[in-house]
């Protein structure tokens, strides 16, 4: 349940003071970013969500991380060197790199948390990934000299890097084993990154400090990689959950920033003169679904005359507010995999779209479309879509469904039609898998085409985006020809920023990002 804004905005008093300044640091002032809920644990990859993964990622690194664009570049390794045959991935770590303790970076820290991270006690969350039942299976992880550490797999992989560099791996981040108690139980984590914890009030707030230790890479920050220099001394995450308290904090100075705006507050937000609004697309998806085994809906050419029925641009900008354009691939925008096969959307065709439903037969029987209100923009496609297929003479029937319903109806692929939302993946090849598979199986896929999953696998093995390229533009060309699905738009990422907090930048990943960020205090 939400709090009451009023008694949520009194509360926030004690929570927004600002820092104070470590002796001998030239950094000062204080970024406050809201944050609607706690974080779980401070234990990388471990007790998380995403909350977790973005303050952890500012005092921990991995050796790689994610871009901008989704790829994956070298973070605290310098180079990385891929075997011929795709087994062996040698990493050079960046020399004079250190943990916020002072104490130098070495392979055998590497090899520290990656034994934590590998023991099946411990549950880290991506440990299939990378044992076999998921994208890759390590055979051998060595560390032959203090700067170079080894991985061999038992098979080439395309996503063995890209596993490594998620966030909700904790980032595969390496800590130093001060980070752990003698009981083998986590204490806090000791990292590479530009902040250190300072203070985790249970409920109320989290505070970083900048670390002194940290050593930047050189180069434009680019998502997690780049140079990540602290400019302010403290970074405090406000855990505030009621959206309107969060925005009458922002409005009144006692936040600096909200990292995840609502469609819905974007106009009070352009409104306010203090404040500036960023918008990117993401890599998440607004889609809407058919189920390709309904009697009435396996005929592809009515999942066709669906499509052309639906102005694609016009729902876009409607169900997002204005904050998105069209896109119609499973690829989202932002991937750099996202090429001129994947740019193409569908125009409107009524007349074409009648001409099919003739052909297969259709005469008005009604097609029940599921959506919820929990989420205001599946409501919003639906209701949009129920008026524009009626000038084709479809006929759909909305059935509104809480979130918990409707997932579980999508697992079970129990519907004939749905608005859905995808959450962000990092890879075209996971884009794919997490609509595509054998319905028999996993009744949530809503693409089941045994070509297509030959495909991927083939994607899933081979790095070379040169060669990778044309297996997804071909995977585009058969999904859009299945029509399993209709993808609206990328997810929108829609951040809200005070003026005199310079730097803060949006992302495709969403999470907020406090290095680089300066606070001018009274602008």
């Amino acid at each position: 349940m939400k709090m009451r804004s009023s008694i949520a905005i009194a509360s926030l008093a004690a929570l927004l003071a600002g820092g104070v300044t470590s002796p001998g640091m030239a950094l000062e002032g204080t970024l406050r970013i809201r944050m609607n809920a706690d974080i779980r644990s401070t234990d990388p990859g471990f007790n998380r969500d995403a909350n977790t993964d973005a303050v952890v990622g500012h005092i921990v690194e991995g050796l790689v991380g994610y871009k901008d664009d989704a790829s994956v570049a070298p973070l605290l390794a310098k180079t990385i060197h891929v075997s011929q045959d795709g087994l062996t991935y040698t990493f050079k770590l960046r020399d004079n790199v250190t943990f916020s303790n002072g104490e130098k970076l070495t392979s055998s820290d590497v090899l520290f948390a990656w034994q934590r991270y590998s023991a099946p006690e411990n549950g880290w969350r991506c440990l299939p990934d990378v044992t076999g039942k998921g994208v890759a299976k390590v055979t051998s992880v060595s560390a032959p000299d203090a700067s170079t550490i080894v991985f061999t797999l038992d098979k080439p992989s395309a996503l063995f890097l890209t596993t490594l560099a998620r966030p909700d791996c904790g980032q595969t981040g390496i800590y130093h084993r001060s980070s752990i108690g003698p009981d083998g139980k986590w204490i806090a984590p000791i990292g590479t990154g530009p902040f250190t914890l300072s203070e985790w009030r249970t409920g109320q707030f989290i505070e970083l400090k900048a670390n002194p230790s940290y050593s930047p890479i050189e180069g434009p920050v680019s998502g997690y990689v780049g140079n990540k220099q602290p400019r302010v001394e403290t970074v405090r995450f406000v855990i505030v959950p009621d959206d309107s308290a969060a925005k009458a904090a922002l409005f009144t100075g006692d936040l600096d920033v909200i990292p995840d705006v609502d469609n819905t507050d974007v106009a009070d937000l352009k409104a306010n003169e203090t404040l500036d609004l960023q918008g990117r697309p993401g890599m998440g998806l607004t889609a809407l679904l058919f189920q390709t085994k309904d009697p009435l809906l396996s005929d592809v050419r009515i999942r066709k005359a669906l499509m052309l029925s639906l102005d694609l641009p016009q729902l876009a900008d409607v169900v997002s507010g204005g904050q998105a354009k069209a896109s119609s691939s499973v690829i989202p925008q932002p991937s750099p995999y996202f090429s001129k096969a994947q740019s193409q959307v569908p125009a409107r065709d009524i007349a074409a779209a009648k001409a099919l439903l003739a052909e297969a037969g259709y005469n008005g029987q009604p097609i029940t479309w599921l959506t919820t209100e929990f989420y205001p923009q599946l409501f919003s496609a639906a209701v949009l879509v129920q008026a524009m297929v009626a000038e084709a003479g479809i006929n759909i029937q909305i059935e509104t469904l809480d979130w918990a319903t409707l997932l579980d109806r999508y697992t079970a692929g129990r519907y004939t039609a749905m608005s859905f939302l995808y959450s962000a993946r990092l890879d075209p090849s996971l884009s794919y898998d997490m609509v595509s598979g054998d319905k028999s199986a996993q009744p949530n896929k809503v693409w089941d085409n045994a070509q297509g999953r030959e495909l991927m696998a083939q994607a899933r093995v081979i790095s070379d985006p040169a060669k990778r390229q044309p297996i997804f533009d071909r995977l585009e060309d058969m999904i859009r020809a299945d029509v399993p699905l209709v993808v609206l738009y990328s997810g929108t990422r829609i951040i809200a920023v005070r003026k005199g907090v310079e730097g803060f930048a949006i992302w495709p990943l969403g999470l907020p990002r406090a290095w680089g960020v300066s606070v001018i205090e009274g602008k």
